[in-house]
């Protein structure tokens, strides 16, 4: 099991940039694929983006891909998720996740074994 604890949230403007951070503690990091769902408020929580460390193979959602990027310092087990570009539709709650999955069944079905409380981000001008 993974502790994940996001951080960098808060308030951009459209067209800005944003950077989340998420720390991860527990054993076994490497094993894991890890990633960023977002839930916004009347929807349902959306894979963004999702990495499995050991070998590097990423999913974008076709609403982030292009604008967001997933990135990684394994050296102190920290994630980030590099926004671009900002929406207002890109206002929600941002989630780090992790599981012992494919970045597909993870990102696109939704299987998550271990979840951050989540961080708030607002687009708005």
């Amino acid at each position: 099991q993974l502790q994940l604890v996001e951080s960098g949230g808060g308030l951009a403007h459209p067209g800005g940039f944003m950077r989340l951070s998420c720390a991860a503690s527990g054993s076994r990091y490497e094993t894991y694929t890890v990633g960023w769902f977002r839930q916004a408020p009347g929807k349902e929580r959306e894979g963004l983006a999702c990495l499995t460390i050991g070998d590097g193979t990423t999913y974008y959602a076709d609403s982030v891909k292009g604008r967001f990027t997933i990135a990684r310092d394994d050296a102190k087990n920290t994630l980030y998720l590099e926004m671009n570009s900002l929406k207002p539709e890109d206002t929600a709650v941002y989630y780090c996740a992790a599981a012992h999955r494919s970045v597909r069944l993870m990102c696109g079905m939704g299987y998550v074994d271990d979840w951050g409380p989540g961080t708030q981000v607002t687009v708005s001008s």
